[in-house]
């Protein structure tokens, strides 16, 4: 994406779509963020040279633009975030397949087509994801008339689902799931193994699909942060303020700089609370009991001072339209700097009896490695991908208010195994 002007939609005219001779128009938002309507080559040749240039595919997905379905696509490069929409008269009969270019794009397509009605042509894989068989005759949920709720049948059965098939000699299958033995969420798991080696896992995932994406259509944008802020229970806030971003960017309302700041500490909080409740599950997956008490310790005094300053140990609801919920008194203030001080000092402490913790070494090192090559591939980011060398980091990487006035330490391991994604969480912490 080449920019011709300023930034951000900022006195900046339009930028050229990469692989193309069209450009987009920039919007005006706090991150880099150009849309364009495409044509059905145009869409493939972007994403193509996106994919040569290093970026990544960020989303697809499909909705109602008027006149019928239209598939949407959403690109990251090095200049920012690329939106292109495939218009619903050139989306029919569906729209060219992305996954030999980008292999994630496998299940938002079979997703696509389950929320939308609308399929990638061409593609490989056309089973549904997140239909089990059980939304009967309704048709798509993103292609009803509004107020067509019809329920499904409580009594039918999910349908049969065509897991692919590892044959050869001493080949056999382990099912695992969707009902767990702790208290996460439902996933089906097919092994194929020979002896001790995988050979290959297929997931089926979808067995409590919520509905949001049809629920969003039924809300007032002014409440529908509260949704977006339950999309996922650990991520609340992150959800939540990218919504608020889009809203008021699309408002054309600016917050002022004390609601960034105070949104940027909720999500601080957000993540490390993450991190110490991850670096305790990786612990008791090597049965080191002793690491999971220390960090599940941490993180519940961590998020009990969040109960008491903000009303909720998650931070749901924090994050509203135009500001946020809660305007914490200066003593508050200070009793979450002194918290930070005195994790920092624990996960000091704990992180040199990791180091010397021979078993924990020995369990982490060389096991689950993503290479850097396969990273890039499969577009992993955040903390994964960061222990895999794909240094993405939005904070660093496109810095918005208030992290263009902060120091944010980007933390990058090139091992790619679970020693890499645990030091990488104790570093970013």
């Amino acid at each position: 994406m080449v920019p011709r002007g300023g930034a951000h939609g900022r006195g900046l005219s339009t930028v050229r779509i990469p692989g193309t001779e069209r450009v987009a128009a920039p919007l005006a938002a706090p991150l880099p963020i150009a849309h364009a309507e495409v044509d059905r080559a145009s869409w493939s040749a972007a994403a193509a040279a996106v994919r040569a240039a290093g970026g990544r595919l960020v989303s697809l997905w499909c909705g109602p633009d008027g006149a019928g379905m239209a598939a949407q696509l959403a690109l990251a490069t090095a200049d920012g975030l690329l939106w292109l929409t495939l218009p619903s008269a050139a989306a029919q009969p569906g729209f060219p397949d992305l996954a030999a270019i980008f292999p994630n794009a496998a299940r938002l397509q079979r997703a696509a087509r389950d929320l939308g009605g609308l399929g990638a042509e061409g593609a490989a894989d056309t089973r549904p994801w997140l239909d089990h068989g059980l939304w009967g005759d309704a048709g798509p949920p993103l292609a009803r008339a509004p107020g067509d709720a019809r329920a499904t049948d409580p009594s039918a059965l999910p349908a049969g689902y065509d897991f692919v098939q590892v044959e050869g000699d001493g080949v056999h299958e382990i099912a695992v799931g969707p009902v767990h033995a702790g208290t996460i969420e439902p996933g089906h798991f097919r092994f194929s193994v020979v002896g001790e080696k995988v050979l290959r896992l297929e997931q089926r995932l979808g067995y409590v699909h919520k509905g949001i994406e049809r629920r969003f259509t039924e809300l007032a944008p002014a409440q529908a942060h509260r949704l977006a802020g339950r999309v996922s229970g650990d991520s609340t806030v992150a959800y939540a303020w990218a919504y608020c971003m889009a809203l008021e960017s699309a408002c054309g309302h600016a917050v002022g700089a004390r609601v960034q700041s105070l949104r940027a500490l909720l999500l601080e909080r957000e993540r490390v609370a993450n991190h110490l409740g991850d670096l305790g599950a990786l612990g008791n997956d090597v049965a080191l009991a002793f690491a999971q008490a220390q960090f599940s310790r941490l993180r519940e005094d961590w998020q009990r001072l969040s109960m008491r300053v903000f009303g909720h140990r998650l931070l749901m609801d924090a994050v509203v339209p135009g500001g946020v919920a809660v305007d914490p008194p200066p003593e508050a203030l200070a009793a979450m700097a002194a918290q930070c001080e005195a994790v920092e000092r624990a996960v000091a402490t704990l992180h040199a009896i990791f180091d010397d913790h021979a078993g924990l070494q020995d369990r982490f090192r060389a096991t689950g490695r993503v290479e850097p090559a396969l990273a890039a591939r499969l577009g992993l980011t955040g903390l994964a991908g960061r222990a895999s060398a794909q240094a993405f980091d939005l904070r660093c990487d496109h810095p918005f208010p208030p992290y263009d006035r902060l120091a944010v330490r980007k933390v990058v391991h090139a091992d790619g195994d679970v020693s890499a994604r645990f030091r990488g969480a104790l570093d970013a912490g």
